[in-house]
């Protein structure tokens, strides 16, 4: 299936310049999100994990449905300020200034298995915060699943050290 058919690109958004990848008419696409979420399945069936972990917001749409398909449990990391037991947090740069990512201290005990599913990889630097927290909590990651990878943007490399699955390139 060519699912780059799927996503609609708005251009100049949120600012100038920027061709926003728009995943929500993949989601809409009943035939498109179920071949997504069963081509990540795929390629984690034989890496015995144990947890998906989907970054907030988008990482939750494409995870979720990927830890029932897995038959595993689901953690979200958020924002700061969001979730309500004692959590772990990692503060990270961004090209002007910085952002935290937070995860429960108890969602991940030491040894288990996780891969982290979200929606886009373009500079990496959440989801590189992502694995600190995991790894932080004695969590390994196994691999690391994206609908969409932005190539030119350079990602990957931050990201060198983990095997990384992406469907759609641009």
């Amino acid at each position: 299936m060519d699912l780059k058919k799927t996503i609609r690109e708005i251009e100049d958004f949120p600012k100038p310049g920027i061709n926003f990848k728009d995943i929500t008419t993949l989601l809409s696409n009943a035939d498109a999100f179920r071949y997504s979420v069963d081509a990540i399945i795929k390629d984690l069936k034989e890496k015995d994990v144990d947890l998906i972990v989907g970054p907030e917001a988008r990482g939750f749409l494409m995870g979720t449905p990927v830890a029932y398909g897995l038959g595993v449990g689901f953690i979200p990391i958020r924002k700061p300020g969001k979730l309500p037991g004692e959590i772990e947090s990692y503060e990270y740069g961004l090209e002007y200034g910085t952002d935290t990512l937070e995860i429960h201290k108890d969602s991940i005990k030491k040894g288990q298995r996780v891969a982290i599913v979200d929606d886009l990889l373009a500079t990496g630097g959440t989801v590189e915060a992502a694995t600190k927290l995991i790894e932080k909590l004695g969590g390994e990651v196994v691999s690391i699943q994206f609908l969409i990878e932005l190539e030119f943007l350079n990602g990957r490399d931050k990201l060198s050290k983990y095997d990384v699955n992406s469907l759609i390139k641009y």
